[in-house]
């Protein structure tokens, strides 16, 4: 039997939803959680369709902006603290053009 999958509630997204370089972004690990995919795999299809994500869909974070992002929510929270790879930062077109790319049932609408 089909899992029946809900959408996220609009409290969870909004608490995703980061200001940097003055735009408004949803980082990679919490668009994988939100499709129920793994990072890395949200990672690999992005890179295999680099070309559908310009500068205003999609950029990595730099180091600067990662330690400042880090510092942000302190010390306590070991699964944020422990990022080693720059995420990246996906606008509000990168988000729906995201979903166009990924493999995974949430991301693929139903009729």
């Amino acid at each position: 039997m089909n899992e029946i999958t809900m959408p996220a509630p609009e409290s969870v997204i909004m608490g995703k939803i980061y200001l940097i370089r003055g735009v408004n972004v949803i980082l990679d690990m919490d668009l994988a959680s939100l499709y129920g995919v793994e990072t890395k795999q949200l990672k690999r299809a992005v890179k295999r369709n680099i070309i559908r994500f310009p500068h205003e869909f999609m950029f990595e974070l730099t180091t600067e902006e990662l330690e400042n992002w880090r510092c942000q929510f302190g010390t306590s929270n070991r699964e944020r603290m422990g990022l080693r790879i720059k995420p990246f930062a996906f606008t509000e077109y990168g988000v729906l053009r995201l979903a166009s790319v990924l493999n995974s049932e949430r991301a693929i609408p139903k009729p």
